[in-house]
């Protein structure tokens, strides 16, 4: 990297992302964004469609969104799509293959989106000179587990209008945190993707849209979100949580 590294446009250029939590909040100092400067700055571009990863590729990188929108999915023995998450900027990527040098789904660009290449082992090396950096990092991996359990219990304990209402608050909470708006908002999934990640049929998944539409809780023009009521589709849920 240059010598004119320019520490306020590294800073300014994670304000909306996850890298932010490895770094700006933590109180470094110039020379040690510089640091992580020169692990994050590689960006690759993926085209709509076009794969980040594929399951079972080494794993080497963690990847941070810069712009776009991914799904991460598995492929039945029938051929079928499961869809595994939802990921958009400011969103981490990579991190299931951790633990088995393995990726574990496949990872596609839901439109064209850029994302910065993390080399995991430089990003270890670093934090043992800035050991804030790996704490960080655990809460970041922390929060993907608890996402997890959350997916689990959704799928074993709601009605198919209370898993939409879950996932529409999850969807408005994740915008309203990188400063967009949580009750305006266009959704990058299919409804076949929906219900794939929610594990409902296509059908169902049409039928809970109308049904929280009558209900005024929401209205839907195409794929273009609109929250007529937080408070009340919170109550949808009942006292179960949503996804985090």
């Amino acid at each position: 990297m240059s010598t004119n590294f320019d520490i306020a446009q590294l800073r300014s250029s994670c304000a909306t992302c996850s890298l932010r939590e490895l770094c700006l909040p933590v109180g470094l100092n110039d020379q040690e964004v510089h640091l992580l400067g020169e692990v994050v700055s590689h960006k690759r571009k993926i085209r709509r469609g076009g794969y980040l990863y594929h399951t079972s590729t080494k794993f080497q990188t963690l990847y941070a969104i810069k712009s776009g929108f991914f799904k991460t999915c598995i492929l039945e023995e029938d051929g079928r799509q499961q869809v595994t998450g939802f990921h958009m900027t400011g969103e981490l990527l990579g991190l299931d293959a951790i633990s088995g040098d393995l990726h574990t789904c496949d990872a596609i660009a839901l439109e064209n989106s850029e994302v910065c290449e993390i080399p995991f082992a430089k990003l270890e090396e670093i934090s043992r000179t800035i050991p804030s950096l790996m704490r960080h990092f655990h809460r970041i991996m922390s929060r993907e587990i608890v996402r997890d359990h959350s997916i689990m219990l959704l799928l074993g304990s709601m009605k198919a209008e209370e898993r939409l209402a879950s996932f529409l608050l999850n969807m408005s909470r994740r915008f309203a945190i990188r400063g967009y708006s949580e009750t305006s908002f266009i959704l990058r999934m299919t409804r076949e993707e929906i219900g794939s990640y929610l594990g409902l049929k296509l059908e169902t998944v049409s039928r809970a849209f109308s049904k929280l539409q009558h209900e005024t809780l929401i209205t839907v023009n195409n794929k273009h979100i609109q929250i007529l009521d937080l408070d009340r589709l919170k109550l949808k849920m009942g006292n179960t949580s949503c996804l985090t």
